[in-house]
């Protein structure tokens, strides 16, 4: 039976179409954390989505902080978060197991922080997450396992699009 190349890679190209719109990321962007995931060890489709994941605009989502990752994205460019005590505006900062991150000192002042203790104890939090609702802050507590990302992609299919 012969197979379909352009359906194959219609299918390989989507799915990593939808994973860059998903986690907001431009191209290039995305194709260097292929590249990093393809120098670790284990499963480089997998090891792609836990930087994904760590990233700090999508741990200041999952932490409930941000309506969405866009949303959690523009609240880091501004600076309203500490990274282990020190301000950061960077939301592609990968974060490693053990880093707190909290809502700065001044931010808490503004009107969006003061009713965000209410607003972020409905969410649930990610198990690789610990948050503290009251001290507006969470830590890492572990790199997140597959089966902890939601989000529904087939990597397999992202690793093949850029292997080929």
């Amino acid at each position: 039976m012969k197979r379909n190349r352009t359906s194959d890679f219609a299918n390989q190209l989507r799915e990593k179409q939808k994973a860059r719109r998903i986690y907001g990321v431009l191209e290039a962007q995305f194709r260097r954390y292929y590249e990093q995931a393809l120098h670790q060890p284990g499963v480089t489709g997998q090891a792609m989505l836990q930087m994904l994941e760590s990233r700090l605009d999508n741990v200041v989502y999952r932490l409930g902080f941000a309506e969405n990752r866009a949303h959690a994205r523009n609240l880091v460019t501004h600076g309203h978060f500490n990274v282990n005590g020190r301000r950061t505006d960077v939301p592609s900062m990968i974060l490693k197991p053990g880093d707190v991150v909290e809502v700065r000192a001044g931010s808490r002042t503004r009107t969006y922080f003061k009713s965000l203790p209410d607003v972020s104890e409905t969410r649930s939090v990610v198990s690789w997450l610990s948050r503290d609702v009251a001290g507006l802050s969470g830590k890492v507590l572990q790199v997140p396992a597959r089966q902890e990302i939601d989000a529904k992609l087939n990597e397999q299919l992202i690793v093949e699009f850029y292997s080929r």
